[in-house]
């Protein structure tokens, strides 16, 4: 969903080029790599460690990505080794190139235990068709008959297919940990919603803050339940972590997130993040004056035409956004004919 409107300023109005380096403070270098989908590009991070790098997140595992590393090391990093990856959470797009550069490197991971767990397991969990959990996951939502059949038939998206395997070992970080990098003492902050226990730094020695996906400027991070959780709250988990760090906001904080571009005026963007799914609730109750399937709600959440690109995205957020309706007493849900859900709101 998108960000509400406000006052953000962004230092640089253009993203560094594929391969290439902006410097956006003295030791830190904000680096973006090419995503194949709508959203169609990461951000990553080198720490100048002096002798070697320290790299926050790094995009996905394709050949495009081997060939863009290979230019990164040799031209913006200076052909100094890379000694560390910290992963903010265990999606593809960050975690895919990982396992590459600690091979390569004989380099240290950091990684919260959730993010590292759901990282590896991911990888190694390689499915040539969807489970009978994830046809029944999709059938509860209402998913449309014709790309519910589709699907059925299709190998599905696995981590594998863009992340580089990763190896055993890596050093746990966990709410309160503090990171040396870059020349700078950085305050571990854990996020949710987005991803389980979602690394976020900010730094004490000035006004830097490594935000991943859980703090971006004018997108909000997709909210989604899953097969593995049917009945997860991550609406739950994302507002009471935009409540806590909210609380350490600053207007001068320089925010270096994982997607768009590095911005100022992080207390205004916090009060966003949580005002868009506040009103994105308030939306989904009118809509439910009568019974609905998740898949009936995409017009109230998102405001926008929903395509096919989109559509699964779409579906679990809106599974997560009436799981939390139904788990504050506000909905009622009964089964279909069919097996979806249909939900309500009380009264």
């Amino acid at each position: 969903m998108d960000g509400a409107g406000g006052v953000l300023r962004y230092p640089w109005a253009e993203p560094p080029a594929h391969g290439e380096a902006v410097q956006v403070s003295d030791g830190v270098l904000w680096i973006r790599l090419p995503l194949p989908m709508a959203l169609d590009h990461v951000n990553v991070y080198a720490l100048d460690d002096g002798d070697s790098w320290t790299i926050i997140d790094t995009g996905i595992y394709s050949k495009r990505s081997v060939a863009l590393w290979e230019s990164i090391l040799a031209g913006p990093l200076q052909g100094r080794p890379v000694s560390r990856v910290i992963l903010t959470h265990h999606h593809p797009d960050h975690i895919g190139m990982a396992g590459w550069l600690m091979e390569r490197f004989d380099a240290r991971l950091v990684a919260t235990r959730t993010s590292w767990l759901l990282a590896r397991m991911l990888i190694l969990d390689v499915e040539e068709r969807p489970t009978e959990q994830a046809i029944a996951f999709w059938r509860s939502a209402g998913m449309d008959p014709e790309i519910l059949n589709s699907r059925r038939n299709d190998r599905p998206y696995n981590f594998a297919d863009t992340s580089y395997p990763l190896p055993v070992g890596y050093t746990r970080v966990k709410q309160g940990d503090m990171i040396r990098a870059g020349g700078r003492d950085w305050d571990v902050h854990i996020g949710n919603g987005h991803a389980p226990e979602h690394l976020t730094l900010w730094s004490r020695d000035d006004n830097l803050v490594l935000a991943g996906d859980q703090i971006i400027s004018s997108i909000s991070p997709n909210l989604g339940v899953y097969p593995t959780e049917p009945e997860a709250d991550p609406v739950a988990d994302w507002l009471e972590a935009c409540g806590r760090l909210a609380a350490l906001a600053h207007e001068d904080h320089l925010v270096l997130s994982g997607h768009k571009l590095p911005f100022t005026g992080l207390p205004v963007r916090m009060r966003q993040l949580i005002e868009n799914h506040h009103g994105a609730l308030n939306r989904l109750r009118q809509h439910l004056t009568s019974p609905k399937t998740a898949a009936d709600c995409f017009a109230p959440l998102f405001k926008r035409k929903i395509d096919h690109g989109t559509y699964g995205l779409a579906l679990v957020e809106a599974v997560a956004h009436l799981n939390h309706l139904h788990q504050a007493g506000e909905v009622t849900r009964i089964r279909r004919a069919d097996g979806a859900w249909l939900w309500q709101r009380k009264g």
